[in-house]
């Protein structure tokens, strides 16, 4: 593997935050039929992101991710929660924060961006329409973009 940050088409390791098995399996399905090599990590909840994002409990061995899907609307810590505190703590403030809801409201759109996230998209209905967003963020965020790379330890 390349010394390179992900992004522009290096490999990238992606958590996606998402309660939703059909919107998990349609994610999955479409990263798979992508030809950029990324390792797609997924938790269920709020708390677990947390746990993931700060590699705690059952995620001690578990990567940086180089990206974030979240969804907002999750059990137990909600995802404005958990894009609140990834954007404050210090340590995980430049992992880019993409929200992906099925939320139109206006209100959590411009809580989000308040709250510092990088892109607001909203799921398609349509299962073959979500396929085709997925693989749009996935050109435009893992082949165009350079992403930050991983801070150097303390």
């Amino acid at each position: 593997m390349s010394d390179a940050p992900p992004g522009r088409g290096q490999p990238a390791d992606i958590l996606l935050v998402e309660d939703n098995p059909g919107d998990v399996r349609l994610t999955e399905e479409a990263f798979r039929e992508a030809r950029i090599n990324n390792e797609l990590h997924v938790v269920r909840d709020g708390e677990a992101a947390l746990d993931f994002l700060h590699q705690r409990d059952d995620y001690v061995d578990s990567p940086r991710p180089s990206l974030v899907l979240l969804d907002l609307n999750l059990p137990r810590v909600s995802g404005m929660d958990v894009l609140e505190e990834a954007k404050t703590d210090p340590s995980l403030r430049s992992i880019p924060i993409v929200i992906l809801t099925s939320s139109e409201a206006e209100e959590d759109v411009v809580e989000s961006y308040e709250n510092h996230s990088n892109a607001y998209l909203t799921k398609p209905i349509d299962p073959d329409d979500f396929v085709a967003l997925v693989r749009k963020f996935e050109d435009f965020w893992l082949t165009l973009v350079e992403l930050p790379p991983e801070p150097d330890e303390p």
